[in-house]
């Protein structure tokens, strides 16, 4: 019989006590659930004295937005913590370093990242953050090259493919990304203000069209190992640090789907912008948004082209003429495209963010929904005629004139 259950926070500061060597045997150690995501519990353990702490993640078997109405797998606290620690192995410091899995309790004990904040809280208070596109960059290049066949033996890829099949989240994605937003779906969570938007939604053909295309991939395409759920609430910052949390969506697909993640979120900021910089420093602050788009994509491409020139492990697409070009080409759009689709799955869709939720005036909120909704369609209307991010720099600057 398995012994899982959910901790309380008593039975965190045993499991937390119970790491060999972390606190000292004296420690006066607190707890606090500390969880605000979607589907987990989240402890940080602190010693009240030294102030050094850790964070114990455990698993829910539903989802926490919903109830338990909506069961999900356990093992998704396993593909987190193996995802976490591939990931800290081929971005190192990127991360946070995992101290222990436990598979009955589906609990995973990790670096406590407190003196970091939560991107989207630093974006929404007009923070800048000079190392991101750098850190950001780093991180999807080598996790994503060195996980596709581009950079990893491919019969060792399809092996370790095998431990990250991810079916009940992924379906969360299919879903809630890729079908209930063009459709009349009881998940979907629309403000009556932007009715309009959501009914033409779920008639517009040619973006039905697109949005298949991006799905097709999505189900279909397994390039890398990706993270999965890339947006800048699962990225910690400071001025000098970046780390990536929260791999528990972590499957093999389609590359652009994660680097279209990190630049729809940057972007849903840019509309919320409407509340969060006065309207003398709001051109100031979105400039500098759009400034980190385009550096994440164009660092990202060129670490990405330098690990393929110097490690590119496959002979054929090392020295087939003009393919790395055509891939690279296919990877800005489908970028382009799943930028698309998460700016517009964030505005009428279950999960919203709080760089636009909370925007207290009416009137501010409709305009940044309208902009991300009108900039969202139109990436991916016209993703497959991009042919550099200039492409999303010309739509986002129309979204706003």
């Amino acid at each position: 019989m398995s012994s899982y259950h959910p901790l309380t926070e008593q039975e965190a500061i045993d499991m937390a006590r119970s790491l060999p060597d972390f606190f000292a045997p004296d420690a006066q150690l607190t707890s606090s659930e500390i969880g605000d995501g979607n589907l987990n519990l989240v402890f940080h353990i602190k010693d009240t004295a030294s102030g050094k702490g850790l964070i114990l993640k455990q698993a829910l078997p539903y989802a926490k937005v919903v109830g338990e109405s909506w069961p999900l797998t356990l093992d998704r606290a396993r593909i987190e913590s193996e995802a976490l620690i591939i990931q800290g192995r081929l971005a190192p410091g990127l991360v946070p370093q995992v101290y222990h899995y436990d598979q009955e309790l589906a609990l995973t004990i990790m670096e406590d990242l407190s003196d970091h904040t939560i991107m989207r809280r630093g974006l929404m208070s007009g923070d800048h953050y000079p190392r991101f596109a750098e850190d950001i960059s780093d991180f999807m290049s080598a996790t994503l090259f060195y996980t596709s066949d581009l950079g990893m033996n491919q019969q060792e890829k399809k092996r370790l493919a095998g431990s990250f099949i991810n079916p009940e989240l992924c379906k969360i994605t299919e879903d809630l990304i890729f079908d209930d937003p063009y459709t009349d779906s009881p998940n979907n969570n629309c403000e009556a203000a932007i009715a309009d938007e959501a009914k033409a939604l779920q008639t517009d053909e040619e973006l039905h069209f697109e949005v298949a295309l991006l799905r097709q991939k999505f189900l279909t395409e397994g390039q890398a190992l990706l993270h999965g759920d890339l947006h800048t609430g699962s990225i910690f910052v400071t001025a000098e640090s970046t780390k990536v949390i929260d791999p528990e969506f972590a499957y093999f697909g389609p590359i652009g789907y994660d680097v279209g993640a990190v630049i729809s979120n940057l972007l849903l900021n840019y509309a919320g912008q409407e509340q969060w910089s006065s309207d003398e420093a709001r051109e100031r602050y979105r400039s500098y948004l759009l400034q980190t788009v385009i550096d994440v994509w164009e660092q990202f491409e060129r670490k990405f082209r330098k690990l393929w020139e110097e490690h590119g492990v496959d002979r054929l697409a090392n020295t087939a003429a003009g393919y790395k070009d055509y891939y690279m080409k296919r990877l800005l759009q489908d970028t382009i495209g799943y930028t698309g689709c998460k700016m517009v799955r964030r505005i009428v869709g279950l999960s919203h963010v709080i760089d636009i939720d909370s925007i207290t005036d009416d009137a501010k909120r409709e305009r940044a929904q309208r902009m991300a909704l009108a900039i969202g369609k139109q990436f991916i209307k016209s993703n497959r005629q991009a042919g550099s991010i200039h492409h999303l720099v010309d739509i986002v600057m129309k979204g706003i004139e």
